[in-house]
């Protein structure tokens, strides 16, 4: 008897559980794309950069995003990642855009990514991370993309 009552409980549990998925909202990726990134300032020891982004939202519900979370790829390379504190709200089926500031303090790949480009000002990128939402049952939402987008630094 004891071991009918241990294989129902088993049963209920898995039935539970394969519930809760059906209930899970079903969210698409946002598409976040950069748009622009330029150098703002330089040192010995960081840099700065301004970082457009275009995000899309392919879904029929509004999106509250409480923030962010990448990493950017510049030529393969990685260039800078962090989390943005900025939340905002994405309309059904809607796209905005908004500017980030990124730190990176690898000189090295800076010089290595300007004499990879020999003059050019196109770079491919990749953005990938979690974009981290109050949605219940679906507080993160992974994301990556990839493109092409124009790196602007200042001659000296």
């Amino acid at each position: 008897m004891n071991k009918r009552v241990g294989y129902l409980f088993v049963l209920a549990a898995l039935f539970a559980l394969a519930g809760c998925s059906t209930f899970r909202p079903k969210i698409e990726p946002l598409r976040l794309m950069v748009v622009t990134a330029g150098m703002t300032s330089t040192d010995m020891f960081s840099q700065s950069f301004l970082v457009r982004l275009h995000v899309e939202n392919p879904n029929d519900r509004e999106i509250s995003v409480k923030g962010i979370d990448y990493q950017l790829f510049l030529q393969g390379d990685s260039f800078a990642e962090g989390l943005t504190n900025r939340p905002f709200k994405l309309a059904a089926k809607g796209e905005t855009e908004f500017d980030m500031t990124v730190r990176t303090n690898f000189m090295s790949s800076i010089g290595r990514l300007v004499s990879r480009l020999n003059g050019a000002r196109k770079v491919d990128y990749s953005i990938e991370g979690t974009v981290l939402t109050d949605i219940t049952m679906m507080k993160k939402i992974p994301f990556r993309e990839t493109g092409t987008v124009e790196l602007v630094i200042p001659q000296r």
